[in-house]
């Protein structure tokens, strides 16, 4: 059932239970097939085609409705300018979450699904992984120890990326990263000017920073168009995150060019305690410190269970 209060309080987000976000998609026909829906999922995530059409199906179709919302409002605002209306800016969705809950997941679905829509089919997808800084600066700066941590972002450079998204330019380029050797490459991904733009990564939603002088700047997130996090409780997240170590260790750990090559020859017992070990020195801190207090910004929250399905949604009202 829908919720707009918060202990018998108004509240300014809508709440739904797994069933009635459903419902909102139960009309539309679900565009992924079985094959495209394994292509798209995640080391260790439980997806399923049930899971598409019960929740990012209604997903979809609530960010189309905002797209094409935007659409509108653009041709209307150029109209009060009185200028000729030139293209709109792509739509940009900022994705957050933390590391192992499913995010890079969500954002392979929610880019299939909505290139679907005839009204926006090109639909790109950048991870925030590619502004890493490489690792050789992180080690000049002594934090290879904190990547994932806002400060081993190349923060100009992303906001650089997105404000070029959103001047309109025809073409963007951003960098890639490798996780086998994880680190930057000198590969490049172009952005040709889509429809949609999906910015995914773990801080994507961090508030400006504060300026020595007490002035704030621009933050990434000031140029999304709409914002998602993809929740779950910290212990169930952790416990993700050593299934996936595990199942790393079995498959990408094996290659020699893998930079994690030395965790395949842990036994069990010693890859299950340096996954925790990982965990609680740095991803658990990461999520608590950084990723966590940014959820309260996103206009929609979706709530995972321990089978990793979502449980229910939280919308900002309009």
């Amino acid at each position: 059932m829908a919720n707009g209060t918060q202990n018998g309080e108004a509240s300014p987000y809508v709440e739904l239970d797994r069933e009635a976000w459903a419902e909102l998609g139960a009309s539309t026909d679900q565009p992924l097939s079985e094959l495209e829906v394994e292509r798209v999922r995640g080391l260790g995530d439980q997806l399923d085609v049930d899971e598409v059409q019960q929740v990012y199906l209604p997903l979809s179709k609530l960010l189309s409705l905002y797209v094409e919302s935007a659409g509108a409002l653009h041709r209307a605002q150029e109209d009060f300018l009185d200028r000729p209306t030139p293209p709109r800016t792509p739509f940009v969705i900022g994705l957050a979450g933390s590391v192992a809950v499913g995010k890079s997941t969500t954002a392979r679905v929610l880019q299939q699904m909505l290139a679907h829509w005839p009204a926006h089919p090109q639909v790109a997808l950048v991870t925030t992984d590619g502004f890493l800084y490489p690792n050789a600066e992180l080690i000049k700066r002594g934090i290879l120890h904190r990547k994932g941590f806002p400060e081993s972002y190349d923060r100009k450079a992303l906001l650089k990326f997105v404000i070029d998204i959103k001047s309109g330019k025809d073409e963007v380029e951003a960098p890639v990263y490798s996780h086998l050797v994880y680190d930057r490459t000198d590969e490049k991904v172009t952005v040709k000017r889509p429809d949609i733009v999906i910015v995914e990564g773990l801080n994507v939603l961090q508030p400006p920073q504060v300026r020595p002088d007490g002035r704030t700047g621009l933050a990434v997130s000031d140029f999304f168009d709409f914002t998602i996090y993809v929740d779950a409780a910290t212990n169930d997240i952790r416990q993700w995150y050593t299934e996936r170590f595990l199942r790393l260790r079995e498959t990408a750990f094996r290659d020699p060019a893998s930079y994690f090559a030395k965790y395949a020859t842990l036994s069990h017992d010693d890859a299950v305690a340096e996954a925790g070990r990982i965990w609680d020195e740095i991803n658990g801190p990461n999520l608590s410190q950084n990723v966590a207090p940014t959820r309260s910004r996103a206009t929609l929250v979706l709530r995972k269970d321990p089978d990793h399905s979502v449980r229910w949604v939280r919308l900002r009202k309009l």
